[in-house]
């Protein structure tokens, strides 16, 4: 299919949309002038942070993301408090930590808070459009968006919801099967995308991206959220894009000297390509790994894309461009596959910011910054940058202050936690300053700790050694000062308390299941 009938069909899509959820609030919204900058958020699902060229992994083909991370601030130590879809995504949308948005673990994520970003963006102005995977409960809940095309990976989780994505395609391909490549959205074989690469979900982001900033003549600025639903798998490439790493030397997968339990050698033929754990071996990992840099490479020219069209419209240079991915992948690493872990693989993810033009920083195009940042911090840069007033008690921070020389405030450790999944014992909090790594199990009670500026592999850990104990003791307390508002379940007479039971929902969140 012709780009052209792509758009074209698109907009068949789109005639029918209702925008009058909002009509009323809208008509209360003041009409700004262009001089706020539009807003452009992309984010990947399950997108390790080291799988970029810019992140020094040279296997890794990504030009425009690269180059978007030379032209503006590239965040080495960009994480995801609680490394899992939907409440990562609450993070992002709300600014705030998992204690207090509300979600601890894999849930649902709730319709309604008192910070959104779409909301508070629109509040101040901007029209706010989203394309992609929301991953929201219902499906189709705008937290303040004036509409939104989705594609949620073939999940049904409201009555009677097809996404757009697959609306689309049987528009396109009436009667087919958008699944044909036969891998479930959690599993980690590969293989190539047996359909025309316009078919594609990633072609589908990335061009209703394109057709909506081409067609965008509105006198508010923009905020754009496009969210592609790769790397994450299913890991099926385009056979053109599979084709580019032929010859590239793709890494094998991290063990570690604290991962033997799940050592033992499975056969990839008999085992379940849906395991969260298990040694497949180096060829099975390094073939999903192959497959899955191809989907990078295939998101990153849709990138491409999307830049070349915001500069046709003269919109690049007035605009602030993040990158970034909910959580990582583990792809094999000491075993572990998918996400949810403490562990860098999973909580590390891509990080980037290119700037509008003319916005006054003190450090250069291109700089790396190492501070410790996370999702919550690009709500209140948006704000700030719209000329809006960050709230007091959101837990983000504005980002202008990391390149406006205001980092003496900037937080020491950054806050991560995951409720029970996969596993028991899967059930942790940690602390980072992206060069230490503590982590607590809340069910066993047992210490891991990670000299990241040593091994970022996580290879050794450290908490049993003798020249670790005082940096142990320091990390240890740390952690108690930050879970000691939790109450007595949480810390005791100054001491971490093992939990018999999980918490999946805190206090704070807003319609508790």
């Amino acid at each position: 299919m012709k780009r052209r009938t792509f758009l074209k069909s698109s907009l068949l899509m789109t005639s029918g949309l209702g925008f009058d959820t909002y009509a009323q609030k809208e008509a209360e919204e003041e009409s700004v002038p262009l001089k706020k900058p539009h807003v452009i958020l992309i984010l990947t699902d399950q997108h390790r942070g080291d799988a970029l060229g810019c992140m020094g992994n040279s296997a890794v083909i990504s030009p425009n993301i690269d180059r978007l991370a030379k032209e503006g601030t590239l965040f080495v130590n960009g994480y995801s408090a609680s490394p899992s879809s939907t409440p990562a995504r609450a993070g992002l949308l709300t600014g705030m930590s998992p204690w207090h948005h509300g979600m601890l673990g894999y849930g649902q994520v709730a319709e309604k808070y008192t910070y959104e970003m779409p909301q508070m963006l629109r509040n101040l102005g901007y029209y706010t459009f989203g394309i992609g995977k929301m991953h929201w409960f219902p499906q189709k809940t705008l937290h303040g968006f004036h509409a939104t095309l989705v594609d949620e990976s073939g999940r049904v989780e409201s009555k009677d919801f097809i996404s757009d994505y697959r609306e689309w395609f049987q528009l396109h391909a009436p009667g087919g099967n958008p699944d044909l490549t036969g891998i479930g959205w959690n599993d980690h074989r590969a293989d190539i995308y047996k359909l025309p690469e316009e078919l594609h979900p990633t072609t589908w982001t990335g061009q209703t991206a394109c057709e909506l900033i081409r067609n965008y003549n509105c006198d508010k600025p923009l905020f754009l959220k496009v969210s592609f639903a790769r790397p994450h798998s299913p890991y099926d490439p385009p056979k053109r894009y599979l084709d580019m790493y032929k010859d590239v030397d793709i890494p094998k997968p991290f063990v570690g000297d604290w991962c033997g339990k799940y050592a033992e050698r499975l056969n990839p033929e008999k085992a379940d390509s849906n395991a969260p754990f298990g040694n497949f071996g180096d060829e099975y990992a390094v073939k999903s790994r192959r497959h899955y840099y191809a989907n990078i490479t295939f998101i990153d020219d849709q990138i491409g894309e999307i830049i070349a069209t915001l500069k046709e419209k003269k919109m690049y240079d007035n605009a602030i461009i993040c990158f970034t991915a909910d959580h990582g992948d583990m792809l094999g690493d000491h075993y572990h596959w998918r996400k949810t872990y403490p562990y860098e693989c999973s909580t590390h993810i891509p990080y980037i910011v290119k700037w509008p033009v003319g916005m006054s920083t003190t450090v250069p195009s291109g700089a790396k910054i190492e501070h410790p940042v996370e999702l919550r911090d690009f709500l209140p840069t948006f704000i700030e940058l719209a000329g809006g007033l960050v709230p007091p008690d959101m837990d983000g921070k504005s980002l202008l202050k990391l390149v406006q020389g205001e980092d003496n405030e900037w937080r020491k450790y950054l806050d991560m936690e995951h409720a029970t999944c996969y596993s028991p014992d899967n059930y942790w909090c940690a602390l980072t300053d992206g060069k230490i790594k503590y982590i607590w199990n809340f069910h066993t009670g047992k210490e891991e700790l990670f000299d990241l500026r040593k091994d970022p592999k996580e290879l050794v850990e450290c908490s049993g050694k003798r020249t670790y104990a005082a940096l142990l003791k320091e990390m240890r307390q740390a952690m108690v000062d930050h879970l000691a508002e939790r109450g007595e379940t949480f810390v005791k007479d100054g001491k971490l308390v093992v939990r018999e039971k999980t918490m999946l929902y805190s206090p704070n969140y807003p319609q508790k299941k």
